[in-house]
Parts: structure tokens; sequence; C-alpha cells
């Protein structure tokens, strides 16, 4: 259990197997299904067996398109398994969690954040853990952040959104959700029809090339998110993702109100490349920004020069006797 802004946030493991006969866990390791206010999450855990008793948890985020699930966060996980307690979970309306038809949102994902958290903290007991997040979940993962700042000792952002385009630095929280567009998505005429053909082999390979910068494509993640995909309810979250539900006006706000050590990467190739924003962040004392070159999924392309960046920022943020504040 935990306590956010003065809101309890409660898990309960699921007693019954909830797994799709038709697909498999993302990961590895050990799948425990919790229920939360945000619905039956699927989280995973390996890599518990270490000498060091005080390394610290590490909880992995994936992002959140058409195709999401925690098979985006692999590579990452298998690698942190073999030194350190490492977690991932699948998201509400994506991979092994609930897909039911509802509202998704930044809140929601903000929430169900927590609640993999919460879950950690339950497993190694009340300390800080590390989050790691890609892409749009860095949005969800950095507000959890700036709402819980005790449960989180350090912030990884890989590819994170919310840098690009026209400044998002408005000071209320809301979302750029079009009802029109959503409505419009989900029209009973070709709501099931569009997604079929959104999630067609050559358009999942179309976008990972474009996320890649290149058609050197992990062709495991490419099957993985065909199949998932092609589950019962897949097409809810996605369609409140294309609406805009998940994108917070004011994250660039949220960015520049952390206070916790923040490591940023980002590439050079692919369509996701539009940081013009960093300089809000750039230069300050608790924010690490590193550049590789490499397409928005780095960690499959070139994971050992990631993960030496990524550690050298955890080696320097634990040699920090005091809080890390803004220059």
């Amino acid at each position: 259990m935990s306590v956010v802004s003065g809101e309890t946030f409660e898990t309960e493991t699921a007693t019954q197997n909830y797994a799709r006969s038709s697909l498999a866990n993302p990961v590895g390791g050990t799948r425990a299904d919790i229920v939360t206010k945000v619905g039956r999450l699927a989280t995973y855990s390996l890599g518990f067996a270490s000498s060091d008793d005080t390394t610290r948890p590490l909880l992995l985020v994936h992002s959140v398109n058409a195709a999401g699930s925690a098979f985006e966060m692999k590579t990452l996980y298998d690698h942190y398994a073999k030194h350190r307690p490492v977690h991932a979970v699948d998201l509400p309306g994506f991979g092994q969690s609930d897909r039911d038809d509802r509202e998704y949102t930044a809140r929601m994902m903000t929430d169900a954040v927590h609640a993999a958290i919460a879950r950690v903290q339950e497993i190694h007991g009340p300390q800080p853990i590390d989050v790691l997040a890609l892409s749009l979940s860095c949005e969800f993962a950095a507000r959890a952040a700036a709402e819980k700042p005790e449960a989180i000792a350090t912030l990884g952002l890989i590819s994170p959104t919310g840098f690009e385009g026209k400044a998002r630095d408005e000071r209320a929280p809301a979302t750029r959700g079009q009802s029109w567009l959503l409505s419009a998505l989900r029209f009973r005429l070709w709501d099931e029809g569009f997604f079929k053909l959104l999630t067609a082999r050559p358009v999942i390979r179309k976008f990972l090339e474009k996320a890649w910068g290149s058609k050197n494509i992990d062709e495991s993640m490419l099957e993985y998110d065909y199949h998932t995909t092609h589950q019962p309810g897949a097409r809810y979250a996605p369609y409140y993702f294309v609406a805009g539900y998940m994108f917070s006006k004011d994250i660039l706000s949220v960015y520049e109100s952390l206070r916790l050590p923040v490591w940023m990467a980002y590439g050079v190739r692919g369509d996701f490349v539009d940081y013009r924003h960093k300089s809000r962040v750039a230069g300050r004392s608790n924010w690490t920004i590193v550049q590789f070159d490499a397409g928005a999924m780095m960690h499959f392309e070139i994971l050992d020069q990631v993960a030496r960046s990524y550690d050298q920022f955890l080696a320097v943020s634990a040699k920090s006797d005091a809080p890390v504040m803004s220059a």
C-alpha cells in the first residue's frame, strides 16, 4: 500500500491465472497479476539472487502505441536481471493486463506506474526504486515521480516525448484528447476493421522501421507486436492514444519540477528525433542528457552502450550524499 497526494494505492495479487492462451508473456521470470484501482495489471519479476542486498530494484515501463507491451523493454530486462532485481509491467490495455472497453488516459497510466512501484516495494520493502521508462511512458513516470518523489530514487527516460513540437508547458494538468477523433475511430462501421489494417504485419514493420530509423528492426518484436495486437480488446487503449488522451499539456512543467536525478537518452535516427525543448532541462545539475547514434529503440540496437551510460549515471547518483537540486 502507498499514498499519493492523500490517495491510497493498494495492490492485491490475483489468485487466478489470466494468461491469454494465444499470447506468450512478453518477458520471462515470475509473473504476478495485481488488482489495482486501474484494473488488473500483469507484472514480471526476475533477478532476485544478488550478492549485494543493497542493490535497488529496477522497474521498466514500456511505451504506449498500437502494439505496446513489456516486450519493448526485454533487452534491458534480461540484461539487468543478471545484476539486480528487475521488474516490468504491462500497462492497462496492453500485453497480459486488462483490455476492457473504458477510458484510457494519462491519469490512468500514471496511476498504473504508481501501482507497479507499490508492487515492487511490497516485495523489496519501502525503499525508493529506480524507474526506467520508454517514449510516451516517460511522461507517466515523470508525473509519478513528481507526485511521489520519495518512492523513486532515480528516473531514466529513453526517447521521451514532451520535448517536441509546440511547447506543452501549461500549468494545470490536461491532455490533448479530442473526443471527435475518438468517436471517429470508434465508429462501429469501421471500428474493428480499421484496427486490423493498422496492425497488419507490413504496417507494424513500417512503424518499427520509423522508430529504428533503419530496416534492421528486431524481428522478434515484430512478431510479438503482431500477436499482442490481435487479442480481444487490443484496439481500445490505442484509440485513446491516437486521439491524444495520453499526451499531457503540462508535461514540460512536470519535467522542470523534478528534483531527483534524471537520465535522458535520445537517438538521432528515425521519425522520433525532435527534442527542440530539451534546453528547458539541459544544464540542470540533476539532469544527465545523452545522445546516441541510434533510433528510438536504442536499447535493442546498442544495448551495451545504453547500459554503460545508464550505469555510469547510477554510479554518480549513488555517490551523491545530498539531494540533487536543479541549477
